[in-house]
C-alpha cells in the first residue's frame, strides 16, 4: 500500500518530467510550473508532472536547483530509518568495491549517485571527513551522522570522529554558512584533525582540517597505482603534486629520481614528510614552483632531465562559462609536457573537471600533439576509482579524464 502524501507539492514542466524519468535528480526553479504556499526551503516536497507523483526531494528557493530528489518510493518515509538505510547501502557497495585494505580510506557517499544530494563522505581509517552542500541535507545531518556512526560500529569499527569541511562557495548559494569544524554529538573527539593512512603501500599523513577538498584526493587511487606500473628505471616530474601521491607511488615502483612540484609549501613540506616516512627521500626531490613557470623554463633550457611526466591539475573550470579558458591552460601544460619528453617518453594526464567532457578533453590533446610535433601512443583509459561512483544518466557524476600515453 503506498504511504499516503504528507508533503508539500511543486509541479514541473514536461521537459523536467523528461528528465526525472530518465533518472536525473535535479529539478531547475524554471521547470517549476507551481507550487503549494506552505512550502519553506530545506522542506522535503512531493514533485508531480501533472497529477503523476515522480518522486520527493528537498526544496530550495535560494538555489538554481530547486529540488534534489532523493528518493523514487512512495512508499518511503523520511524518518531516522531511512537514513540508516541510505547508508548501509552505501558501505556495503563500498566493501563490495574497495575490498579488503581500500576500504580502510575510501569515498563512502558519493552525492547524487548514492542517492545523497550535496553529500560527501570519505573515510580515513577511524576518522570521517564530511562536506555539505545542500540545505536540506545540512538540516537532516545528525541522523545521518548517527547513522554513520552506528552502520561502522555494526562493520566493527569506531568512529573517532567526523570532521566537516563546509566551506565551499557553492554552499552561500544554497544560503548556508561557511565553517569548518569537529562535529560535537558529547562524544570525546580526537586531539588531532591529522591522520594516518595507507593507499597501495604507501603511507600518508592526511590533514582533515587544512589538506584539498576532504583532506585527500582519493579518487586518483587506482590511477597512482597505474602510472607507477610503468615508473621503473623513469625519471619522473610530477606536477601539482599535493601531497606527493604519484611521485611516491612511482619512487616506490623503482623509478631512478621523482621530482615533485606544487605552488603550495604547505603542500610541499607534507609531500617531503610523507617521503621521509615511506624511506624514499634519496630518490625524491620537491619543488615549490608555479608549474606553468617551470615547464616554460625547462622548455627555454631544452631540458632533457625527465623521461616521464605526471600532470595532474586541479580543476581549471568549475563552470560552462570558463571552458574555454580552461582548455587553454591544460593545452599549455600538455604542450610543454610533451615538448620536453623525449621519444620513447611517457605522460600521464588528467582533468578533474566534469565541465572538460572527455571528448573536448582529447581533442585538447590530440591538438597539443600536433602543435608538439609528436604522435601519443595511448596505453591506458582511467576514470575515477569505483567509490566515485558514475551514474550514466547523471553525467555531473562523470568528471574525471585518466590517460597515460608513450610520446612516439
Amino acid at each position: 500500500m503506498k504511504q499516503q502524501r504528507i508533503y508539500p507539492a511543486v509541479r514541473i514542466s514536461s521537459k523536467a518530467e523528461r528528465a526525472v524519468k530518465g533518472g536525473h535528480p535535479w529539478v531547475y526553479g524554471e521547470e517549476i510550473t507551481s507550487e503549494d504556499a506552505d512550502i519553506r526551503d530545506g522542506c522535503i516536497v512531493d514533485v508531480f508532472a501533472g497529477n503523476a507523483w515522480q518522486g520527493s526531494g528537498f526544496y530550495n528557493s535560494n538555489s538554481k536547483i530547486r529540488v534534489r530528489l532523493i528518493s523514487r518510493n512512495s512508499n518511503d518515509g523520511f524518518d531516522d530509518a531511512f537514513w540508516k538505510r541510505r547508508i548501509r547501502y552505501c558501505v556495503d557497495y563500498r566493501k563490495q568495491v574497495m575490498p579488503g585494505d581500500d576500504f580502510r580510506c575510501c569515498r563512502i557517499v558519493h552525492g547524487e549517485a548514492d542517492q545523497m544530494p550535496g553529500l560527501t563522505v570519505d573515510r580515513y581509517e577511524d576518522i570521517l571527513s564530511v562536506e555539505i552542500t545542500c540545505l536540506g541535507m545540512e538540516q537532516v545531518r545528525p541522523a545521518v551522522y548517527k547513522a554513520l556512526k552506528e552502520v561502522f560500529a555494526e562493520e566493527g569499527i569506531t568512529v573517532r570522529g567526523i570532521y566537516e569541511r563546509n566551506e565551499l562557495a557553492l554552499r552561500e548559494k544554497e544560503g548556508l554558512p561557511l565553517y569548518k569544524g569537529w562535529y560535537e554529538d558529547g562524544s570525546a573527539l580526537p586531539d588531532s584533525a591529522i591522520v594516518r593512512i595507507t593507499e597501495n603501500g604507501i603511507r600518508y599523513f592526511v590533514d582533515v582540517e587544512n589538506g584539498q577538498k576532504t583532506g585527500f584526493f582519493l579518487d586518483q587511487k587506482y590511477n597512482r597505482a597505474a602510472a607507477a606500473r610503468i615508473a621503473e628505471g623513469r625519471n619522473v616530474l610530477d606536477c601539482f603534486t599535493h601531497t606527493g601521491s604519484f611521485g611516491l607511488n612511482c619512487a616506490a615502483a623503482g623509478a631512478l629520481k621523482v621530482t615533485s612540484v606544487d605552488i603550495s609549501q604547505q603542500a610541499v613540506d607534507m609531500a617531503k614528510q610523507n617521503a621521509e616516512d615511506n624511506g624514499l627521500s634519496d630518490r625524491m626531490e620537491f619543488v615549490c614552483e608555479d608549474v606553468f613557470e617551470l615547464l616554460t623554463r625547462l622548455s627555454e633550457e631544452k631540458s632533457r632531465a625527465y623521461d616521464y611526466i605526471i600532470l595532474d591539475p586541479p580543476a581549471f573550470t568549475k563552470s560552462r562559462q570558463t571552458v574555454d579558458h580552461a582548455e587553454r591552460g591544460y593545452k599549455e601544460i600538455n604542450y610543454r609536457a610533451m615538448k620536453l619528453l623525449p621519444r620513447g617518453g611517457y605522460l600521464a594526464t588528467c582533468s578533474c573537471s566534469h565541465f572538460m567532457k572527455d571528448e573536448l578533453f582529447r581533442k585538447m590533446l590530440r591538438s597539443a600533439a600536433y602543435d608538439a610535433g609528436v604522435q601519443i601512443r595511448q596505453i591506458e583509459a582511467r576514470q575515477q576509482a569505483p567509490d566515485h561512483p558514475i551514474l550514466w544518466n547523471v553525467p555531473e557524476t562523470d568528471y574525471l579524464k585518466f590517460y597515460i600515453f608513450q610520446v612516439v
